[in-house]
């Protein structure tokens, strides 16, 4: 795998120099504006999607022509990301997401980008480079966040097992038990594999219906969830795995098991060591109310001012094409690149092309998620050949511009360039 790795990102650096994407910038040689997706997660993290090879080819039929990952805590599925989009001829952004803490805000009860947690904070890096080899620091940032996770999650399997089998509805399952679905299910080294809730509620759903038949079913789960299911049908699997989380595996139910977060800083460091451009996951409307730090785009923009957060991101399904507009349009011009996806972490397999919750995107807003992805292809692009990305290794803005508004522009123009010579490449076969 780490020969695929280094061959993944060594497609991408040898597009040209950087000389030769200025230039060719300069003389038009630009990818038009198309449909984009900077933010899906591709199996073994909890996913819609049974393979890359189906996320990337769902892509390459529904028209998109930039696809991102942004998986949790391993990245050797970037080696068959980077191989199956260029026989497609999508390029391909590489990210992360890390989920990180701030004590002060939880003290105060203060809201962030999880309507749930106050002081929980979910943050992206875009365009991660160094996944392969990593830094020495990368790794100890790194193991310091898969271990705190790991261990949670571990205790979460064990703890929820005990509850049903108190309930009377022991499945025998344990922590390797469910990554060893994982692996069947996926095909994919043990050693990527890192459990989520949604893994751990899936897992234990197989196994009730496995053990349950249909026509008492609904009875029995009713026992085992201390409540009535969401869901009539007794072959709805997803509603089930949802009502495990709601009610065994939350905050203040039977099998929580306290989540210990790095902190902002760390979770910043990390993206930056990757080579990433730090970014911020905006869910605005999604929460009713609005978090706290999010009420109004000019309250977020100087909480991202002080955390030194130049980028912004949505999923825009979750959000009233009102809302999604008013926020992207006023990020933008206080001189932020937006990117947007769709996450696809669920198992609905929704359009690829991000929609809002109740109307198509606007095209201007459409406009502003293009030149957002082409920043980071740019940045992308740029880290490969050890240039100053968009930002620098400590996460200051690229010096060499003398607005927000030039370095984008100017980055957006040679992503463009970039993605124009990935397209008209040869491809693989």
């Amino acid at each position: 795998m780490s020969r695929q790795l280094t061959d993944a990102i060594d497609a991408l650096r040898n597009l040209g120099t950087p000389e030769a994407i200025r230039a060719a910038a300069e003389q038009g040689q630009l990818a038009p504006p198309a449909p984009v997706n900077s933010h899906i997660h591709l199996p073994p993290n909890f996913s819609a999607f049974e393979t890359v090879q189906q996320a990337v080819s769902l892509a390459a039929d529904q028209g998109l022509k930039v696809l991102g990952a942004s998986n949790y805590y391993d990245y050797q599925v970037y080696a068959d990301f980077a191989a199956e989009t260029g026989r497609a001829g999508i390029f391909p952004l590489f990210g992360l997401e890390i989920m990180c803490l701030d004590p002060e805000l939880r003290e105060a009860g203060l809201r962030i980008n999880d309507p749930g947690n106050p002081g929980k904070i979910y943050l992206c890096g875009k365009g991660i480079t160094r996944f392969h080899p990593m830094t020495a620091e990368a790794v100890r940032l790194l193991d310091r966040i898969r271990h705190n996770d790991g261990t949670r999650m571990a205790a979460m399997v064990d703890r929820l097992e005990q509850v049903l089998a108190e309930r009377g509805l022991a499945t025998g399952l344990d922590p390797q038990a469910v990554a060893d679905g994982i692996v069947r299910r996926h095909g994919c080294d043990p050693a990527t594999v890192w459990l989520q809730e949604r893994h751990v509620s899936r897992a234990f759903q197989e196994a009730l219906f496995g053990q349950l038949p249909p026509e008492s079913r609904l009875e029995r789960l009713a026992q085992a969830l201390g409540t009535a299911p969401s869901t009539a049908d007794p072959e709805d699997a997803v509603a089930i795995q949802n009502d495990i989380r709601s009610h065994l595996m939350k905050a203040g139910r039977p099998a929580f098991v306290e989540e210990t977060f790095v902190g902002f800083e760390h979770a910043r460091r990390l993206i930056l060591e990757l080579g990433g451009l730090p970014s911020y996951p905006v869910i605005a409307d999604a929460a009713q109310p609005i978090c706290d730090l999010e009420e109004r785009p000019e309250r977020l923009m100087a909480e991202l001012d002080r955390r030194q957060i130049h980028a912004v991101e949505w999923i825009p399904v979750r959000n009233r094409q009102e809302v999604l507009g008013d926020y992207v349009r006023t990020l933008r011009q206080a001189g932020r690149p937006v990117t947007a996806g769709t996450e696809h972490n669920t198992l609905d397999l929704i359009p690829l092309e991000p929609q809002a919750k109740d109307a198509a995107v606007p095209e201007d807003v459409q406009a502003i998620f293009w030149e957002g992805a082409c920043v980071v292809a740019a940045h992308q692009f740029l880290n490969l050949h050890g240039e100053c990305g968009f930002v620098d290794a400590q996460g200051r803005p690229n010096p060499d511009f003398a607005s927000a508004e030039q370095r984008i522009e100017t980055f957006a123009k040679w992503g463009a360039a970039v993605i124009y010579r990935y397209q008209h490449a040869p491809r693989p076969h």
